[in-house]
C-alpha cells in the first residue's frame, strides 16, 4: 500500500487495523501477512493499484496549510492545493501550520520512510525570524544538544544572519539540524527566550528550495533521485523502464 502511493507505512497499519484492507476477500487484522503479485489486495473494496515508478517532487509550502490528507478541524491541507494531474502522494516529514518552505512529496511510501530515517543524517536547513535579542553564546551551545521539558534534542547549528536596518527586537537566524522532532526549532528557541515569527525550510539534505515560488511544485528528475538515494529508489525507478 505504501509502495503503491496510497499512504504511509504507519497509515497502512492503521487502515488494516480498521478493517479497510482485504487479501483474497479475507479482511486483514494484522499487517504481518506475506503477499505476492498474484493476490487480490483491496482497500475499501477497491483493488490495490499497480505501483508506479518512484517519483519525488519539491513543493514550496505556504503557511496556513496543514500537512495531512484529512484534518479533523477542517483546515486547508497541502494536498488540496496540488495540481490535479499529480498522483496521490505522501509527504516526507511535515511542516506545521505556520511554517513554510521546502516540503518533499513522493508517490512511494517506502522512499518517504527512507528519506525521513535519522540514519541518513541529512541536514534540514531553515531561515528563522525571531522576536527577541539572540545570545550568540547560547546559540553556539546548541551544537552540544539541549534538553527542553524532558525532551532531548540533538546538535543544532544556529547562527545570526547579518542584517542592515533591522529592528533590534527582531533577528534572522540560519539553523540546521538532523532530527526534526515535532516543533523542535520553536520549542528550543522559546527555551532561549526567543519567539519564532517566521520559519522557512530552505533545504532537506541535498534538495534545495531555491527559487521555487510559493505554492509551486516541481518534480525532481529520476536520475537525481537515484544518485542521492541509491538502492532506496532504484527498484521503483526501474519498474517504469521494464514495462
Amino acid at each position: 500500500m505504501a509502495r503503491a502511493g496510497l499512504c504511509s507505512r504507519r497509515d497502512a497499519e492503521k487502515w488494516i487495523a480498521a478493517g479497510r484492507v482485504s487479501v483474497n476477500t479475507k479482511t486483514l487484522t494484522s499487517p504481518a501477512v506475506l503477499v505476492t503479485d498474484m493476490d487480490d489486495i483491496r482497500v475499501d473494496g477497491e483493488q490495490l493499484p499497480q505501483a508506479d515508478r518512484t517519483r519525488l517532487w519539491r513543493f514550496h509550502k505556504p503557511k496556513g496549510l496543514v500537512t495531512t490528507h484529512r484534518d479533523e478541524k477542517g483546515r486547508s491541507t497541502v494536498f488540496e492545493v496540488l495540481p490535479e494531474d499529480m498522483p496521490r502522494v505522501v509527504s516526507v516529514g511535515r511542516l506545521d501550520l505556520t511554517s513554510e518552505g521546502l516540503l518533499l512529496l513522493t508517490n512511494d511510501g517506502e522512499l518517504a520512510r527512507a528519506l525521513e530515517h535519522p540514519s541518513r543524517g541529512w541536514l534540514r536547513r531553515y531561515r528563522v525570524r525571531v522576536h527577541g535579542r539572540p545570545d550568540p553564546k547560547a546559540l553556539a551551545a546548541l551544537k552540544r544538544g539541549i534538553t527542553v521539558e524532558g525532551v532531548n534534542y540533538g546538535p543544532i547549528t544556529a547562527t545570526i544572519d547579518p542584517t542592515e536596518g533591522a529592528a533590534k527586537s527582531n533577528a534572522w537566524l540560519t539553523m540546521a539540524l538532523t532530527e526534526g522532532k515535532n516543533r523542535e526549532i520553536r520549542k528550543v528557541l522559546a527555551h532561549l527566550g526567543l519567539t519564532v515569527t517566521r520559519l522557512i525550510r530552505v533545504a532537506y539534505g541535498p534538495f534545495q528550495l531555491g527559487k521555487l515560488e510559493e505554492g509551486g511544485v516541481e518534480e525532481i528528475p529520476g536520475q537525481v533521485v537515484r544518485e542521492q538515494m541509491g538502492a532506496a529508489a532504484s527498484t521503483g525507478l526501474a519498474r517504469k523502464r521494464r514495462r
